[in-house]
């Protein structure tokens, strides 16, 4: 399943600003998940 999440102009430029070499917008924000995960966040929230 392919979900199409649409970013403001600004957070996009945020985001560029943190990105490695030739990563995309794409492939920060699933480590940016993974890291969160790893973290338990989302396993504690709605708890």
């Amino acid at each position: 399943m392919t979900t199409t999440v649409e970013l403001s102009d600004d957070l996009t430029e945020r985001i560029e600003g943190h990105l490695e070499d030739d990563e995309t917008v794409e492939e920060f924000l699933e480590e940016l998940v993974s890291i969160y995960e790893q973290e338990g966040r989302f396993l504690q929230e709605g708890a």
